[in-house]
């Protein structure tokens, strides 16, 4: 199974063209899936119930882009639709309202949405035309629009239209551009936004000059990127060790990206909370950092601040975590779902409240394509 990553906010399934047309492709229609916390209504299955298995939302199966934020969800439909659910006390859901819904919401009537991500409390949204959106809490300056306003209905960031990947953060916000620039905003008192200090953005500012930034990924305040030449770097909280640079301090503030070991050969990077959870090129997958809850999956409660594989298996097809969870999700090239970590709302899907520090497969199916945690919840297809 190919599964194609675009950022680290959202899964994009296969059938899906990078320049922007979608595909006719039967691959890129799913069914979704959710479970876990539901007390805002996150899950989308028209109630506040707590869910610890697998619970379809709705009867389509025309979502293509998927992407869990603290307590919402985001998603975008095979016709370039974009909807969203769930909390709303900050007008995360882009809906011109601080209504929160339980069920699947459309937001406006345009089909060229794109990417999506979503943060603590706020979303990051682009078209197909390069522009970038954001709506939602915005004390930090997070959205980017130059104001600490929040944001109820989605506004544009800038005039640009040249925005690739996105990864929203704790209170921050990370992306690329087409020319391979990586850019920052919004919450910065751990150094988070890698600008060599800890003066807050509320608009885009880039790091540094280069322009060979490929994928990045955010925890809730310490950052993630891979360059074009395979290599990971990371920067801001190191409490944990979450950054993967050998030693944790608590009062540590890296504030410039600093490059995690000498190795030319990760894939993809997620944050969580507190840890980090990455891939491989060969398909074995990586997690360090705080590991009170078996997050990292190695079958300890130990903190790792270096990188640590989980098991020995080459099959990962894609991990990911948010920047709240404490819980890991992800897929092997089989199509198997396997999960670990924090489980108190049944966020792992196995139909308990157990935490496992090893990876346990969800169910039997070997039909998954993608998944993605929020807060504590999960959202698959």
């Amino acid at each position: 199974m190919s599964i194609r990553q675009y950022n680290l906010g959202s899964i994009v399934k296969p059938g899906f063209n990078p320049l922007g047309a979608q595909t006719s492709t039967s691959t890129s229609v799913s069914t979704i899936f959710t479970w876990g916390t539901n007390s805002s209504g996150q899950l989308g299955l028209g109630n506040i119930t707590y869910y610890s298995s697998p619970k379809q939302v709705g009867s389509l199966n025309t979502w293509l882009t998927i992407a869990g934020g603290g307590a919402f969800t985001l998603a975008i439909q095979t016709n370039n639709t974009l909807w969203s659910w769930g909390q709303n006390s900050s007008g995360q859901l882009g809906l011109g309202n601080i209504t929160n819904y339980s069920s699947p919401k459309q937001i406006g009537a345009l089909t060229t949405w794109y990417k999506i991500a979503g943060g603590n409390e706020h979303a990051i949204f682009t078209k197909t035309d390069g522009t970038l959106w954001a709506s939602g809490f915005n004390t930090s300056g997070q959205l980017g629009d130059g104001t600490t306003t929040n944001r109820s209905s989605l506004v544009q960031i800038g005039a640009l239209i040249t925005w690739s990947n996105i990864a929203g953060g704790g209170n921050f916000t990370m992306a690329t551009k087409t020319d391979g620039t990586l850019w920052v905003w919004g919450q910065n008192n751990y150094g988070q936004l890698g600008t060599g200090n800890t003066t807050y953005r509320s608009s885009p500012v880039q790091i540094g000059a280069l322009t060979t930034w490929s994928k990045v990924g955010a925890g809730f305040s310490h950052a993630l990127a891979i360059k074009t030449d395979g290599t990971l770097w990371s920067w801001g909280r190191n409490q944990f060790g979450q950054l993967g640079l050998g030693s944790a301090t608590y009062t540590a503030t890296i504030s410039s990206p600093n490059q995690v070991g000498s190795l030319t050969n990760w894939l993809s990077v997620a944050g969580g909370r507190y840890f980090t959870v990455a891939t491989k090129t060969d398909g074995t997958l990586w997690a360090w950092g705080q590991n009170q809850y078996g997050q990292l999956g190695d079958n300890t409660t130990t903190n790792r601040s270096s990188p640590i594989q989980v098991g020995a298996l080459t099959l990962w097809a894609n991990s990911r975590t948010g920047a709240a969870s404490g819980h890991v999700v992800a897929v092997k090239t089989d199509g198997t779902l396997w999960s670990w970590g924090y489980n108190p709302q049944g966020q792992l899907g196995l139909g308990n409240t157990t935490y496992y520090s090893s990876p346990k497969q969800v169910g039997a199916l070997t039909t998954w394509g993608f998944a993605v945690t929020g807060g504590s919840f999960t959202i698959a297809a």
